[in-house]
């Protein structure tokens, strides 16, 4: 791997942006992070400023669905620090999803020198000051091949790319658990961050939409009996005191915010169940307990409160009261995620600006 090249200082749009009302993923900071895989390695690591990529139209990635990414945030600690948030654990998802893909995995040296390289560039995307304003981290690796056949692509682009983030739902969910569709089946690529299982979960939350909700509950391919994911989360219970959640598969995405939230929770004493959770349990425990919360987990969502969830015709009302206990956890985290709390656990990155 050849030395990191960056370009010249330029003056960041960030001094001119309005971080009070933004609409997240539609402003890119000033600078991206590029290296080329060719030959059988990584090579040509650099920033540059950011403009519109150049792939020829027989590029793979537009044909075959070589295309895998990560979602990732990055904390203001102090005025000379930022905290990214459990990058190891982001590249070894990345990396299962890349072999899952045939795509070359992202070597560690290499995948933090560019998160460093990018979070330098743009620190000023993450003022003093902002309590709620994280910055969020896309990397992603696409097939650059120019080629139409049906192949594994012998050269990749590897980039992180950055948006400023907040709160990502502005209000409890609406949702319904869904027993016609699938988003992944086991031995699938459920469990890895590949565009098209985002595509394939378009159509059938755009009908759900139609109807009048947020998301979805995606259920298990085979029977439709067991809860899977929430939409573009990981999906959450806590009934009785416990935290329950569907255990991780090859149709199941491992959440790093899933893995962090539970946790919390064994580090708070609270009990966690990772097992199968059938629509029908679901359905009876909501109908039977005043207390059940559900909610989604994820890294732009981190803790998302559904209001409603609609089951073979029957609205069900999760609680979202202000003593809910997802809120405690979601604080918890974010006091370790912005320096606020000891780090017991080695989950922050720390780098110095």
């Amino acid at each position: 791997m050849t030395s990191l090249t960056t370009p010249q200082t330029i003056l960041t749009s960030a001094e001119e942006f309005d971080f009070e009302n933004f609409t997240f993923g539609s402003t890119p900071t000033d600078h991206l992070f590029f290296a080329n895989y060719d030959n059988g390695s990584w090579c040509n690591p650099r920033v540059e400023e950011f403009s519109n990529l150049s792939l020829s139209p027989f590029s793979l990635c537009f044909h075959y669905g070589q295309t895998v990414f990560e979602g990732m945030k990055a904390y203001r600690i102090s005025e000379g620090t930022i905290n990214i948030f459990r990058p190891d654990r982001h590249l070894a998802r990345m990396n299962r999803s890349l072999a899952r893909m045939c795509m070359p995995e992202i070597p560690k040296d290499l995948f933090l020198t560019g998160l460093e390289a990018i979070v330098k560039a743009d620190h000023s995307w993450l003022p003093d000051g902002k309590d709620k304003l994280a910055l969020y981290i896309r990397p992603f690796v696409i097939a650059t091949e120019p080629r139409l056949g049906v192949k594994v692509s012998d050269t990749f682009l590897f980039c992180i790319a950055c948006t400023p983030i907040t709160q990502y739902y502005n209000k409890p969910l609406r949702v319904k658990v869904e027993t016609e569709f699938s988003r992944s089946s086991e031995g699938g690529v459920g469990y890895a961050k590949c565009g098209g299982n985002y595509g394939g979960a378009f159509y059938p939350t755009y009908l759900a939409n139609q109807q009048g909700f947020d998301q979805i509950i995606w259920t298990d391919a085979s029977t439709h009996k067991f809860l899977e994911e929430a939409g573009t989360m990981n999906i959450m219970v806590i009934a009785d005191g416990k935290l329950l959640t569907p255990p991780l598969s090859s149709s199941i995405l491992d959440g790093v915010t899933r893995n962090s939230l539970i946790q919390l929770c064994r580090d708070l004493g609270i009990l966690v169940e990772e097992r199968r959770i059938s629509v029908a349990e679901l359905a009876n425990t909501l109908a039977h307990n005043e207390h059940v919360e559900v909610f989604g987990a994820g890294t732009a969502a981190i803790v998302s409160p559904i209001a409603s969830i609609h089951i073979d015709g029957v609205d069900y009302h999760p609680y979202t009261g202000v003593n809910a206990v997802m809120y405690h956890l979601k604080n918890e985290l974010e006091k370790i995620r912005r320096g606020r709390k000891p780090d017991t656990h080695g989950w922050n990155y720390l780098v110095n600006i």
